[in-house]
């Protein structure tokens, strides 16, 4: 575990590797600005860094994250929505491509919603309600699961909490535009950090199925990969 020291050592070493060459990555990004061509909306959680996960440099990719990797339905209420502006500054503003919403394995914001976490007494004042919007994933997974272990009932609310995202993500009328236009694909994704597998989201059949690891097969806790 790093401390803020070695942050400080590691912001040196990045910046030889970036920025000691003529034409360097940023110089290029600064000339040109930034052209991703991909949006993730990811996690919070340290373990899963999308850029990391998916070896990417500088200019790659638009990320947001948040806990749980949510995508909130589009509403126009006054409140701040950082999520949202994120998602129409890439789809509007730098038109990319792709939206991968990226879940993971062990997630902490859905064993809050499966009440498998909590700050003592309750899940907090704004965790609890910012999980919320997974609701109706946590309704799924356990109608299906609920005398399962608790392991099998957090997967499956994990598949489902993606696949709710993907649905918030076409309540958005520039997002919905786009996809109808053939402009931008959506994309869930599913990274075992257990296992080191990537799954994917069949959105025609709403069941996750291996894209890339080590091993090609069923995922552990399969039940929980289908559409609840």
């Amino acid at each position: 575990m790093k401390d803020i020291t070695e942050l400080i050592a590691g912001f040196a070493r990045f910046r030889g590797r970036y920025f000691s060459e003529n034409d360097s990555i940023y110089e290029r990004l600064t000339k040109n600005g930034q052209t991703p061509k991909v949006m993730v909306v990811g996690c919070c959680d340290s373990r899963v860094d999308p850029a990391i996960v998916f070896d990417c440099d500088p200019g790659d990719l638009f990320v947001v994250r948040n806990v749980a990797n949510l995508v909130p339905p589009c509403e126009a209420d006054g409140h701040y929505h950082g999520t949202s502006a994120a998602l129409e500054f890439a789809v509007r503003g730098i038109k990319v491509e792709h939206v991968v919403v990226m879940g993971h394995a062990r997630c902490g914001g859905i064993q809050a919603l499966l009440g498998q976490f909590s700050f003592g007494a309750d899940t907090g004042q704004f965790l609890g309600p910012w999980m919320s919007i997974a609701a109706q994933a946590r309704e799924q997974a356990t109608a299906r699961f609920g005398n399962q272990p608790p392991e099998v009932l957090r997967r499956a609310c994990e598949f489902a909490s993606i696949r709710i995202s993907l649905k918030n993500l076409m309540s958005f009328p520039f997002v919905d535009a786009a996809v109808k236009a053939g402009q931008i694909a959506l994309h869930g994704w599913y990274f075992d950090l257990e296992s080191g597998e990537l799954w994917g989201c069949n959105t025609e059949l709403g069941e996750f199925i291996q894209l890339a690891g080590a091993t090609m097969g069923t995922p552990p806790h399969a039940a929980g990969s289908q559409p609840a």
